[in-house]
């Protein structure tokens, strides 16, 4: 599997599927399985007509997150890059906005439904980031299975957590300045001097608070379409409900 994401389906379609199979070319002759994962499948109305026609067979994964803290963390990311205003409220209040994708990709409901016209409901194996968390080897047993190899599971990496969120970064000013150099100075990162200095400037990212009221208000958006995911690929998602209540 790619380490990158290929978002081939999404954003690259036209380049043929010759330019698809570069992406598997350093996989192993005698790999049982390849595969790739690319975040905007999911949402993306387009791609699963071209991903069933190109790949009908496709034994498909698909982890959500609770989406009130999904559309939070999508602002967030756009914030700390600069590209949005420090105000959740005027991007998360109402879809009809610049960046629509904050809410519109936590409509799981909606967009599994799309998937099913053209994948059997047993193609797909679901689950929630939380149990990721809870109990990693399970899953990875599960996913494992669904996909046809043996399991492989490393306790160092289910320790490992990671959140772009909480890392620490240079000032906004100075990271759009340096941007032009990103290709140039990545050979160095990892080393000692470039870190060491580098945390010298490095600041921890104030994001604008996610309101009570606000969250109330994503609660109620994206309670009919929880129940639509439950229903559609029968799991159980009632915990997003309570946390929402006691967080609320």
């Amino acid at each position: 599997m790619p380490d990158p994401e290929p978002h081939f389906f999404s954003r690259e379609y036209e380049l043929g599927t010759a330019h698809y199979r570069r992406w598997f070319e350093s996989a192993p002759a005698d790999a049982g399985v390849i595969g790739e994962k690319s975040a905007d499948y999911l949402s993306d109305g387009a791609v699963p007509a071209k991903l069933g026609s190109l790949l009908p067979d496709a034994k498909l994964i698909i982890q959500l997150r609770d989406p009130v803290e999904r559309a939070y963390s999508d602002y967030k990311m756009l914030f700390r890059r600069g590209e949005v205003g420090p105000s959740p409220e005027e991007y998360l209040t109402s879809i009809d906005n610049d960046q629509p994708r904050f809410l519109h990709d936590g409509l799981y409901g909606q967009h599994i439904a799309r998937w099913l016209d053209h994948f059997g409901k047993e193609q797909i194996l679901c689950f929630r980031i939380e149990d990721v968390t809870a109990r990693p080897r399970q899953i990875l047993e599960r996913m494992s299975q669904h996909i046809g190899v043996t399991p492989v599971f490393k306790q160092e990496l289910a320790r490992r957590s990671e959140n772009d969120s909480k890392a620490r970064l240079l000032p906004l000013p100075m990271r759009k300045l340096l941007k032009p150099l990103k290709e140039t100075v990545k050979p160095l990162r990892g080393q000692p001097v470039f870190e060491g200095v580098r945390s010298l400037f490095e600041r921890d990212v104030k994001y604008p608070p996610l309101s009570a009221a606000l969250r109330r208000q994503l609660e109620d958006f994206y309670a009919a379409d929880i129940e639509l995911t439950e229903s559609l690929l029968d799991i159980d998602l009632a915990s997003w409900r309570c946390r929402n209540a006691v967080a609320a």
